[in-house]
């Protein structure tokens, strides 16, 4: 009877803990949308080559580097939380996943690091420490670095990321499949983009941008959304291995 107690006590606690990573996963996921603002709070200094000679609060633009770096560790955690489910599909392509995050959270970084330098170069130039030529160009060739590190960060990497998830949560229906095929789709059009702006034959803001941005979005979104409220399908990606078949009946037993 204490046998199978235990049994019986087994399963629901693992299907409280794969609920709890994917409600985890998801609310990182959803996270990430709190990037958004930034196109506007750092809209003063990309589109102002003189910004780091005005005068005004630099508050706007602190608050968008703080919203990335809070991007940059939401998009670590949803690797980190999907890892031991998706790995079960495929530990190779799980862990490309991983180390594409880790990667794009590392260029988001230098991007940020390249607003703050600007930031602080405005305030010597408010304290009258540098001559103005110079504060300009240099603060130019920053924005230019964040402009690049954006391009790849958050544009070329998020298309690779689409397509190593995608293809996880496709096989393995652990979503309705509807959702990872929209990163299927999206990614190469996001790629492709990417490639089209370095080669100078696509523009940041285009036709083409727009329709290989849209399935990321929606992929992206839907899949948190899925997650918080409804978390894995049944699968048998979530069946358990041998080994913890092996170690169950020993533990029963004892």
């Amino acid at each position: 009877m204490t046998t199978t107690m235990r049994a019986t006590a087994t399963k629901p606690a693992g299907m409280t803990s794969l609920r709890k990573t994917a409600m985890v996963a998801g609310i990182f996921y959803l996270i990430t949308f709190i990037s958004i603002p930034t196109l506007a709070l750092y809209g003063p200094v990309k589109n102002h080559r003189d910004w780091i000679l005005s005068s005004g609060t630099n508050t706007g633009v602190l608050v968008g580097c703080l919203l990335e770096v809070i991007v940059a560790l939401a998009g670590i955690g949803t690797a980190v939380a999907l890892y031991p489910v998706v790995k079960r599909q495929n530990e190779g392509v799980a862990l490309g996943f991983v180390g594409a995050r880790v990667f794009e959270a590392a260029l988001i970084v230098v991007g940020i690091i390249s607003i703050l330098a600007v930031v602080t170069l405005r305030d010597v130039a408010a304290a009258g420490g540098a001559e103005a030529t110079s504060l300009v160009t240099t603060g130019h060739a920053l924005v230019a670095i964040q402009n690049w590190t954006f391009l790849f960060g958050q544009t070329l990497v998020p298309g690779v990321n689409a397509l190593l998830l995608g293809l996880l949560l496709y096989r393995s229906r652990l979503v309705p499949r509807i959702i990872p095929a929209l990163g299927l789709i999206g990614g190469p059009l996001m790629i492709s983009s990417v490639i089209g702006q370095v080669l100078g034959i696509n523009e940041q803001v285009s036709v083409w941008s727009a329709i290989a941005l849209l399935p990321i979005f929606v992929w992206e979104l839907s899949l948190g959304l899925w997650l918080v409220f409804k978390g894995f399908r049944p699968s048998p990606v979530l069946a358990p291995d041998r080994r913890e078949q092996e170690i169950a009946p020993a533990y029963a037993a004892a």
